[in-house]
């Protein structure tokens, strides 16, 4: 299992008996991770996708929702939570706080389905309606949720995205990040969040992105996956970029590999539901480099696992994927 899962050459964990079977793969080797590759995930998106909230609650047992990224967000995706999760809140007061994070992170990505990722002069004004509606009921959630659990992190991530694509301002975005943090100044999403913000497409200067993520980068232990932000603060270069080899140099290069060895491929790094990700993320950034060493390394432990982000930046992402998987 773990063999098929893990790639020949990485540190392996002790087996896990909630690790899903690799599904039937593509012919190109590939497969699309779902579930986070978890049993345990697998059982709570099958009770949200049915809308049994006792089924859900039931499946949340071994996850902790305020700080656990990766679980929201398969219940973020999941189309048809809106339809359920808003009666939740109404009606279950024991479990409040949850039901309001769930459908804050839903409401934004449902947002974000109506405005879609067309640039901002060609979605339509019924569009930014929709988009600005389903963001309002976020923020009203989300900022409830945190009130009522103070100690959880998660409501302050979203509420980033919110933030921006509400365009409330770099006071309120600032002061949201500096809460998220205060949580856990090492939570990776919230600082991959911070970087898009600082993008110049969302009013950031260049090079002030890079900045925050190596200085971020400098603070995080061995095997912390914190090492993320350096990949995907490149990716990010290269999207602001008009060259398509804008990250091939030795120094970027070095920068990745250093990144990687002291994140992904150190003994210390924690096999969490939905590690794929990660690994996703310097793969995408090292094969962008044209980086030929550690790049063989991440794919070979991804073994064929795709995950959509963070390659849905590419026309054809999966296509991507696939060839650069193949060139590695």
């Amino acid at each position: 299992m773990f063999g098929r899962l893990f790639g020949r050459n990485a540190e392996r964990p002790a087996a896990d008996p909630y690790v899903l079977p690799v599904p039937r793969r593509q012919k190109n080797g590939m497969y699309t991770l779902r579930a986070l590759g978890d049993a345990r995930v697998l059982a709570l998106i099958e009770a949200a996708d049915a809308g049994d909230w006792d089924a859900v609650k039931a499946a949340l047992a071994p996850f902790d929702l305020g700080r656990d990224h990766a679980v929201l967000g398969e219940l973020a995706e999941l189309d048809g939570v809106q339809d359920w999760i808003v009666r939740a809140v109404e009606e279950d007061k024991e479990h409040r706080a949850t039901a309001l994070l769930i459908s804050g992170a839903r409401h934004i990505s449902w947002g974000w389905e109506a405005r879609t990722a067309e640039r901002a002069v060609n979605v339509t004004q019924d569009q930014w309606r929709v988009f600005h509606e389903r963001l309002e009921i976020a923020e009203e959630h989300l900022l409830e949720a945190a009130e009522l659990r103070p100690e959880w992190v998660t409501p302050w991530r979203h509420l980033l995205t919110s933030g921006r694509g509400m365009s409330l301002g770099p006071a309120v975005n600032e002061a949201r990040r500096d809460a998220a943090l205060r949580r856990d100044p090492l939570d990776t999403e919230a600082h991959i969040e911070w970087l898009s913000q600082l993008q110049p497409r969302w009013g950031g200067e260049p090079g002030q992105a890079l900045a925050f993520a190596q200085q971020a980068f400098a603070r995080a232990p061995h095997g912390h996956r914190l090492g993320c932000v350096i990949a995907m603060a490149y990716i990010e270069e290269w999207v602001e970029s008009d060259r398509g080899d804008y990250l091939v140099t030795s120094e970027i290069q070095a920068q990745l590999r250093e990144a990687a060895d002291h994140s992904i491929l150190h003994p210390a790094y924690v096999w969490r539901p939905g590690w794929q990700q990660d690994f996703n993320m310097f793969a995408m950034a090292l094969s962008l480099a044209e980086e030929r060493h550690t790049v063989r390394r991440v794919f070979q432990t991804l073994d064929g696992a795709y995950t959509p982000w963070p390659w849905s930046f590419f026309a054809e992402p999966e296509k991507q994927f696939a060839r650069r998987h193949r060139r590695a």
